[in-house]
């Protein structure tokens, strides 16, 4: 199976490397990438483990794996990063998360916050 994050790669040579251990996520693109991919395969664990302590919902879990599995994922693309290098402690990813939903295509634009913490990059919530 091709990696449903959009990048040309099998899933166990991609966003797999990152969902078994997140510290192989190195930009805060891949924790992105890995992220959406988690998405498409409701992997509500991996979706927690990847936010960040500060806004991890982990009351919500369940409601974001139902929803994760209401919709069908279609594709991820990338908009824009901002730093979220290697080198970086903070980033930005602007994406489209396209997806079906009631018979009808829509699409989650979002400008994602993305910080170290514990050395690892963490997804923190909508960018300002």
């Amino acid at each position: 199976m091709y990696c449903p994050c959009g990048n040309d790669k099998k899933y166990t040579d991609c966003c797999e490397i990152s969902h078994q251990n997140i510290s192989d996520a190195v930009t805060a693109e891949q924790l992105m990438r890995s992220r959406y991919t988690a998405f498409v395969l409701a992997n509500g664990d991996y979706l927690m483990d990847s936010h960040h302590s500060s806004t991890r919902p982990i009351k919500e879990k369940k409601a974001i794996v139902n929803w994760a599995k209401s919709v069908n994922w279609i594709r991820l693309e990338i908009v824009e990063t901002t730093q979220g290098s290697r080198k970086d402690s903070s980033g930005t990813v602007t994406f489209n998360a396209y997806f079906y939903k009631d018979g009808k295509v829509e699409v989650l634009h979002e400008k994602s916050a993305f910080e170290r913490e514990n050395g690892h990059w963490m997804y923190v919530g909508l960018a300002e």
